[in-house]
């Protein structure tokens, strides 16, 4: 049902009417000193994708690669135990894995849920008069630099990681509940980069506003710092060729870098009919899930994004 072809993050195959699995895995190196955390972190951003479909994740396996000499099996032991916490709060189970020697640590999951055909969300569903709705605030990544450089303030650091470790759970229960058109996790690629892949999947033009886009606290700070990832210059090559910006005194260069921001374990950017935007906000708030309405779909041209203030 879902391949290679509309940029989707996990692969969905129809086994009946009634039932179709959804795969996915992503592993990466540590982005936190500690290893319970990163364990947290790494299972969390994996399991984003089975929610980005509306699907329930019901197994995952270990994907390891480790220095077992340098760093001793007890470090290893706190990763797993942290990633294990994780998958079964989202209520599925760690039923195997992986692991080779490496000379740096990486830590992920394989991801199998299940979904009902006709719930399935993908990232091309999204229709002219649609509304982008975003869950999670960005730009952790660009706090993570800071923290690598110690020019994080008190507390920035401490809400990027809680809102790294939080799934996307509860977003996707609500996201059902308003019959959202679609919908993709914000990870890698930055809020600009995944919302592009979702217009290009769509054929469809997107208008976000950058004013409406929460935001975790330091961010800006450290992108006017220049504490930019240099994953953000590639997110923003990629995005370039179909962005219009208005009024680039307000949507500057330290916008683009904060939008552009290589995320982990983001929200989710959903797409819903007007006449649901009340449904899927109070579904969200009686979760307690922070989400803003950051902008709008348009008719076109697919794949151009309109950036306002």
């Amino acid at each position: 049902m879902v391949g290679f072809e509309s940029f989707a993050d996990a692969a969905v195959y129809r086994l009946s009417d009634e039932l179709a699995l959804v795969q996915t895995l992503d592993f990466f190196t540590p982005v936190v000193d500690d290893p319970y955390l990163f364990g947290q972190i790494a299972a969390a951003n994996a399991l984003s994708d089975v929610y980005a479909a509306g699907a329930r994740p019901l197994t995952a396996l270990n994907i390891v690669c480790f220095p077992s000499r340098t760093l001793g099996m007890e470090v290893l032991k706190v990763i797993l135990q942290g990633g294990a916490d994780k998958v079964l709060e989202a209520g599925a189970l760690v039923v195997g894995g992986h692991s080779v020697e490496d000379s740096e640590p990486k830590y992920g999951l394989a991801v199998t849920g299940i979904v009902r055909p006709d719930l399935l969300v993908t990232n091309s569903g999204a229709r002219p008069g649609d509304l982008l709705v975003l869950t999670k605030p960005i730009g952790t990544g660009l706090l993570l630099m800071a923290n690598k450089a110690e020019m994080a303030a008190a507390g920035e650091l401490e809400a990027a990681v809680n809102s790294m470790k939080e799934l996307n759970r509860c977003a996707a229960e609500a996201m059902l509940v308003a019959s959202a058109h679609a919908a993709t996790d914000i990870t890698g690629f930055g809020l600009l980069g995944h919302a592009r892949e979702l217009a290009l999947a769509s054929k469809v033009g997107l208008e976000i506003s950058f004013g409406k886009v929460p935001v975790l606290p330091g961010a800006l700070r450290a992108a006017a710092m220049g504490l930019v990832p240099a994953g953000t210059y590639a997110n923003l090559d990629y995005v370039q060729q179909g962005l219009v910006v208005i009024n680039e005194k307000v949507v500057g260069e330290q916008a683009l870098d904060v939008l552009c921001d290589p995320q982990t374990s983001g929200g989710l950017l959903i797409v819903v009919p007007p006449e649901k935007e009340q449904t899927l906000l109070a579904e969200l708030g009686r979760r307690q899930t922070t989400a803003a309405v950051i902008g709008r779909v348009l008719p076109g041209p697919a794949g151009q994004i309109r950036l306002v203030p």
